[in-house]
Parts: C-alpha cells; sequence; structure tokens
C-alpha cells in the first residue's frame, strides 16, 4: 500500500487551492476597477506641447501634463475628484527639493490632453481591447467638463484636441509620473 500525503481532497490543499482563487479572483477584481473609472497619468514637466497636422495647438510651460482616460458609466463625482486632487498634488519641489508645493503654489500651467487608451484590456490575446472606455460623445463630454471646470479654479489651463491624432511633446522634470484612479 501507498501512502497518498497530498491529494486535492485533503483539507490543507483545499484550503490552499481556495486561497489562491480568491487571491487571483480579488486582483483581477483590482485591476478590474482600475480600468472601470477615470484614469489620469500626470507627469511633472518643464514645458510641453500637443501638435496636430504639424501645427503646434498648445504649449505649456512648467507645470503639469495629464493624459486622462474616460471610463464607460464615469459620472460629474469622477470629473470632481480629478479636479479636486490634480491641482493640490504636493509634487513640486520647495527650496529644500523636497516634493512639497502643488501647481497652486508654483503659479504652474496644465495641459489636458484625451487618451483612451489608457483603459486598454490586454488580458487576452495581442490586440487591447478597448471595452471599458467611454463611447466618443460621453468621453468628449467629460473630458470637456474636466477641462472646463480646471478653468474655473482660475488655472492656466491648454488642451489638446479630442479625437485628433496628435504628436505630445514634453520634458518630464524628475522624472516624476503619477497614476491617479478616480475609485481607489
Amino acid at each position: 500500500r501507498h501512502r497518498v500525503l497530498w491529494h486535492p481532497s485533503t483539507p490543507a490543499l483545499r484550503r490552499t487551492h481556495a486561497f489562491k482563487a480568491h487571491a487571483s479572483t480579488k486582483i483581477a477584481k483590482e485591476v478590474s476597477s482600475i480600468r472601470d473609472s477615470m484614469i489620469a497619468v500626470i507627469q511633472r514637466v518643464t514645458q510641453a506641447s500637443v501638435s496636430v497636422e504639424g501645427l503646434r495647438i498648445a504649449t505649456i510651460g512648467p507645470g503639469l501634463l495629464v493624459l486622462l482616460g474616460v471610463a464607460r458609466g464615469d459620472t460629474d463625482s469622477d470629473v470632481r475628484f480629478m479636479v479636486e486632487k490634480i491641482p493640490q498634488l504636493r509634487i513640486f519641489a520647495d527650496t529644500q527639493g523636497h516634493m512639497n508645493h502643488s501647481l497652486h503654489d508654483i503659479h504652474g500651467e496644465l495641459l489636458l490632453v484625451s487618451q483612451f487608451t489608457l483603459l486598454a484590456n490586454t488580458a487576452k490575446g495581442r490586440r487591447p481591447g478597448f471595452e471599458e472606455a467611454a463611447p466618443p460623445e460621453e468621453a468628449r463630454r467629460y473630458y470637456q467638463k474636466v477641462l472646463e471646470q480646471f478653468q474655473a479654479l482660475g488655472l492656466p489651463v491648454q488642451g489638446g484636441r479630442f479625437g485628433a491624432s496628435m504628436i505630445v511633446s514634453l520634458d518630464n522634470e524628475g522624472p516624476i509620473t503619477l497614476i491617479l484612479n478616480s475609485r481607489t
């Protein structure tokens, strides 16, 4: 007779399999929730610009370049979160070189560029899926709201051209790049 030390029916192994299944489900849900809400990639820059068809349409000096992805199901509360959070992020250096100043503190500029590819789903295959991205008209509406609300704060704000093929140029200072999700 052979004694079976490990078998799928043993209580310890069942617990291990259950834990692994629970952990992967939890990770999948977290990744999905990141894609299921507005995403901003925020870069501290010394300068940034956007060109469309060879023409420069926006240029900023020191400040923030914000790439914004609008997700299916985003609401005004996602817009409000981004508009309140981004200008207050303390990611600019003080006189001692510590990140203690916000965009407001340095009187910096902001360049907002719509980028639906931030919501890409690359879980299967080699071609990204964009089913989590908001439909174009919905995305345009929320992108415009974010842009207008930044302007209402008195920030010097410029924007890219929604839906256009753009060339974005920047000098990332630091480099400092943050990813902000409206629902985490």
